[in-house]
């Protein structure tokens, strides 16, 4: 039994990037057609690969089981496709395809839209745990017995059993925007990470990130930091930037012992701040320049957006480089610790680099890089080339479209030496892997789809709003704390600008009645959108950096969500101290020295930070210290830089750097004592 499964796993491992490949760039269905095949061809490895659970994976009957189930599913989703394709219009129930009978379904709509859910909820479990399924039955629970809670539970009318299935499942829902945007680009990127790596490729960039940052603690992750942030202000997405860098940083940190949760949860911190890095910003920036009242012009949103992404950067660099330490990490230690080989070379020994032929202004990796005479002999001829694909990723116009030119370009390059050349074999062995990473993404934004069908339809986000703030009143702390919660709920499974556009419609007038200056207001909400990205249990930059990394996606989800808690804490800085957006509380510009009063207790709110979420300050933080330095944040951040504070932060900071320099003497001690 055994064997079948692991027989019938690789044909349809294959066949879904495959048909991903080739649909994405050429499509030949309806879109809900697609994603329909894209979600039963995943669901089908999921229950192939994933038992029912590891204590019955010999258990005959569960392996039964799970034949039944994948069966089921291709059933299931096969139903979609055909109800939907003109092709198979003959067969239309009622006579329209299935978005056209929406409230005339017919009772075998209802039926696989029922089965289809169970199979969703069922796969997730087995893909990545209880936490998403359990949140999504609580939502489906709501939907249906909304009638009977409090108002201040969101009370509605509740809804039918039809209703509940038509929306989450038949009209949208499961097929919407969580998974369309795995198909669409995400699932490729996986795909062209497990073919780079099989070329050499990350052995070359681990090469020049050593080269980049010598012997520092942590020196890849440190250039997934820089990398992502460069390339978020590009595409304004946090999954694209996660599955466009990812797919290099990720196994350069694990490289270098980094464990897979904590490489993708810095991956995905990192590219969820991409577009809050100006210049670019993503899409978000112009639709301020239509939403914001007064108006304002293009150059002093990219003004406001400085000092904050300076300070989130800068605080993820920390983290990176306090983690680093705390485990042990440096690139010396690491080839001391093995035998010099292409992806452990001394830094003595790596190639030299003649020049760099493409940065850009804001490309994250170089496209390719020139070899001088006498490099070291391990080091893989045409790697650098291999890199040129990165090209297409930043010049082309569409995600989808880049990674499938990138994808040619790197086959093509790895035939001209044999050690990068993959033949037919690695490429199918690509597909596999890929299918076994990504599976568990496909589980998992059907199921974040069922959510945001529930959302949709019972209207809890705009409720959430109309409730809560009213509640707040004239407290802006109490406030902005709501405003947080609601969109971070909002911003699940939608692209940040998306969620920003709702939220700043919804709610845009009740922050600036509470006084807030309506582009630090904007900010604020545009923030905790990127946010969302990284907030655990629906955090798609999360699931994107999981797939590649190989990791537990909650557990990822939940590293990302410490390693970007300064993007929680920032906008309450920036919305109190509007002078870290360079503006006065009137709007006006500020003076200088104003602008260094408030950035200095921020910026040394930052280091503390960092070394409380990383654990370390010149040796392992203990837990009281840890618990210490975050209070000292808080008060750093959100206690104004008024003169009757100013008492106040000078205890904060006298007690944080009390901290840091007993670690430092201690260590100190230890050595001379060891010494």
């Amino acid at each position: 039994m055994k064997q079948i499964r692991q027989t019938l796993i690789l044909p349809v491992a294959v066949l879904l990037s495959l048909f991903i490949l080739v649909e994405v760039n050429y499509p030949l269905l309806k879109p809900q057609s697609a994603l329909a095949i894209f979600a039963m061809l995943g669901l089908i490895v999921v229950f192939l690969k994933y038992p029912f659970h590891p204590r019955f994976a010999e258990n005959r009957f569960c392996q039964i089981l799970d034949f039944v189930l994948a069966g089921s599913v291709i059933i299931c989703f096969g139903y979609v496709a055909f109800q939907t394709e003109p092709i198979f219009e003959r067969f239309w129930l009622n006579g329209k395809f299935l978005g056209n009978r929406a409230s005339a379904e017919h009772i075998l709509d209802y039926f696989i839209a029922g089965l289809g859910l169970i199979l969703i909820l069922e796969a997730t479990r087995r893909a990545i745990g209880l936490t998403l399924p359990l949140l999504t039955l609580v939502f489906l629970l709501y939907a249906f017995f909304g009638q009977f809670m409090p108002n201040w539970l969101f009370q509605h009318r509740g809804h039918s059993l039809e209703r509940v299935l038509g929306q989450t499942f038949l009209h949208g829902g499961v097929f919407g925007v969580a998974l369309r945007v795995m198909f669409t680009y995400v699932f490729l990127f996986v795909l062209f990470g497990t073919l780079l790596e099989r070329t050499g490729a990350t052995g070359y960039i681990l090469n020049l990130a050593k080269r980049i940052f010598g012997t520092s603690a942590g020196s890849p992750a440190k250039v997934a930091v820089i990398g992502s942030g460069m390339m978020g202000s590009l595409s304004g997405s946090a999954v694209a930037n996660t599955a466009t860098t990812g797919t290099f940083t990720i196994p350069l940190m694990r490289s270098v012992g980094f464990k897979p949760t904590i490489a993708g949860g810095i991956e995905a911190a990192a590219s969820s701040g991409g577009a809050l890095v100006p210049p670019i910003m993503g899409a978000a920036a112009y639709m301020m320049l239509e939403i914001v009242e007064p108006s304002v012009t293009y150059l002093e949103i990219i003004k406001a957006a400085l000092l904050p992404a300076i300070l989130y950067y800068t605080a993820l660099l920390l983290i990176v480089h306090f983690y680093a330490k705390r485990i042990g990490n440096t690139t010396a230690n690491q080839t001391e610790a093995a035998e010099p080989t292409e992806e452990n070379a001394p830094i003595e020994k790596l190639p030299k680099m003649q020049g760099v032929v493409f940065f850009g202004a804001f490309v994250t990796l170089i496209l390719f890089l020139l070899k001088l005479p006498g490099a070291a002999a391990s080091e893989t001829a045409n790697s650098p080339w291999i890199l040129t694909s990165l090209g297409f990723i930043l010049r082309a116009s569409t995600p989808f479209r880049a990674v499938s030119w990138s994808l040619l370009v790197v086959l093509v390059i790895s035939l001209f030496h044999r050690q990068t050349r993959v033949g037919i074999s690695g490429i199918i062995k690509s597909m596999e892997n890929a299918a076994h990473s990504g599976v568990s993404l496909v589980a998992a934004a059907s199921c974040v789809g069922i959510i945001l069908g529930v959302v949709t339809l019972t209207g809890v986000g705009s409720k959430l709003l109309s409730v809560l703030l009213p509640l707040a009143e004239t407290n802006l702390i109490l406030a902005l704390f709501l405003l947080m919660i609601s969109t971070i709920i909002l911003g699940m499974g939608l692209p940040s600008s998306v969620c920003y556009l709702l939220t700043a419609i919804l709610v845009g007038d009740a922050l600036l009645d509470l006084g807030v200056v309506p582009l630090a207001a904007h900010f604020f909400i545009f923030y905790f959108g990127m946010m969302s990205m990284v907030t655990p249990p629906v955090a798609l930059a999360a699931y994107t950096a999981a797939a590649i990394a190989d990791a537990n996606i909650m557990k990822t989800a939940f590293a990302a969500f410490r390693f970007a808690l300064v993007g929680f804490a920032l906008p309450y800085a920036f919305v109190l101290r509007p002078e870290l957006l360079l503006l006065n509380t009137d709007g006006s510009n500020p003076e200088i020295w104003a602008v260094i009063i408030n950035l200095l207790p921020t910026l040394a709110g930052t280091v503390i930070l960092a070394a409380s979420i990383a654990g370390y300050a010149f040796k392992k933080l203990l837990l009281w210290e840890r618990y210490v330095m975050f209070i000292a944040v808080a008060i750093l951040f959100f206690i104004p830089t008024e003169m009757n504070f100013m008492w106040l932060h000078g205890i904060t900071l006298l007690a944080s750097v009390s901290i840091f320099y007993y670690n430092w003497r201690k260590k100190e001690v230890n050595h001379e004592n060891y010494a």
